[in-house]
């Protein structure tokens, strides 16, 4: 097996939104804001080499919105999935699965773009099946309120309708270690339901993508929770329950949507659980 972080595009969010109830003095230690209140976001996918598989998880925004919507996102830098593959001496047509945490758009709206005419949309990874699980395709296609602008339906129905979208098949419990992909899952909740936190065994580490559970290292304090989750008590538990986890069994934890850090562990302080130290991939596996 290899891995290898995948850079697909950089954006930015509204600080205040992405830190909650926490005041700006404090988070802004850790994620600095510009002129308009917006931080640094990546959306950094983990390309899985295995076999004669190539799982790709995540896969960023795509290109397929209008520049009015991205405009909301102010893109910057010059990374795409394209660019990132070819570095590594893949094509998007190699991709053989695309595993989704969860089904926001800056998540998985890689998967699917325009067709050649531009009248109507295609399988942004003809080659692949796409893997979620039951219950949240069920939450992301009958969306509520607070999510509907999240769950796009262009980003959803042409997977649906190609027949390459699969069902992860899961057990009850919240931790599953094996799956048909060959890694397992951690399920949570509190940001949206039944996101996956696949955790992969790899050169002596075990590896955690966060996504949104802990989507920069400045979130890894207990109560910097997200605005954007739907359950924020729920994510409080969860992330203290996965906290004090990853401590005692030194999980390495990989960040999806943390532009200037790629991978971090963690150590327990007098306040709490804290970050230890920060990595680059290259750092810890080559």
């Amino acid at each position: 097996m290899k891995l290898y972080p995948i850079e697909t595009g950089n954006f930015k969010l509204d600080g205040g939104a992405m830190f909650g109830v926490v005041p700006k003095a404090i988070w802004q230690r850790t994620n600095p804001a510009d002129a308009n209140n917006q931080i640094d976001i990546a959306a950094r996918s983990l390309l899985v080499e295995d076999g004669n598989r190539l799982i790709l998880i995540d896969t960023g925004m795509g290109n397929k919105q209008s520049d009015k919507f991205f405009g909301y996102y102010n893109l910057w830098g010059n990374h795409s999935i394209d660019s990132s593959l070819k570095k590594l001496g893949f094509h998007r047509d190699d991709i053989t699965d695309v595993f989704l945490t969860h089904l926001h758009f800056d998540h998985c709206g890689g998967c699917i773009q325009w067709n050649k005419d531009r009248t109507g949309y295609e399988l942004a990874f003809k080659n692949a099946v796409f893997w979620t699980n039951e219950d949240h395709w069920k939450w992301a296609t009958e969306p509520n309120a607070r999510e509907k602008a999240s769950f796009l339906k262009e980003n959803l129905l042409p997977m649906q309708e190609s027949g390459q979208l699969k069902f992860i098949k899961r057990t009850s419990d919240k931790y599953q270690s094996e799956s048909e992909l060959g890694f397992g899952f951690h399920f949570v909740d509190g940001h949206t339901d039944k996101q996956m936190l696949p955790q992969i065994s790899y050169k002596g580490k075990q590896l955690v993508f966060m996504a949104d559970l802990l989507p920069t290292v400045g979130h890894i304090p207990l109560p910097y929770v997200m605005g954007y989750d739907t359950r924020p008590l729920l994510t409080l538990a969860e992330k203290e329950l996965f906290l004090n986890k990853a401590v005692k069994e030194e999980y390495l934890l990989f960040f999806e949507h943390d532009a200037h850090n790629q991978l971090g562990t963690l150590k327990q302080t007098e306040k709490g659980v804290r970050l230890d130290d920060i990595y680059t991939f290259d750092q810890i596996f080559n």
